[in-house]
């Protein structure tokens, strides 16, 4: 045999003989194991909300794209930040 064929002779030895330590195993196996439960937070504030409004105190938008998101939100307030802090109604639409 040349020294190629040896060299593989080891390493296909080295491959075949051990078997892998159960410890290693299994936290291979749970690192490899999908999540199957999503943790969400409910918070009282959307920072989306909160940092828009903080925005618009300082500066004035050119366009107005999130005026719907923040309707969706239920907050109603002029683009200039002086609008009303609290939730709008609900149902109730500006024009």
């Amino acid at each position: 045999m040349n020294e190629n064929d040896d060299l593989e002779q080891k390493l296909t030895e080295l491959l075949v003989e051990g078997e892998m330590e159960q410890a290693d195993r299994k936290a291979k196996e749970l690192r490899q194991i999908s999540p199957k439960y999503e943790i969400r937070i409910q918070t009282t504030l959307d920072p989306i909300v909160e940092e828009t409004l903080r925005y618009r105190k300082i500066a004035y938008e050119l366009d107005d794209r999130y005026d719907k998101y923040m309707k969706r939100a239920g907050y109603s307030g002029t683009p200039d930040g002086d609008g009303p802090r609290k939730p709008a109604s609900p149902g109730s639409e500006e024009q």
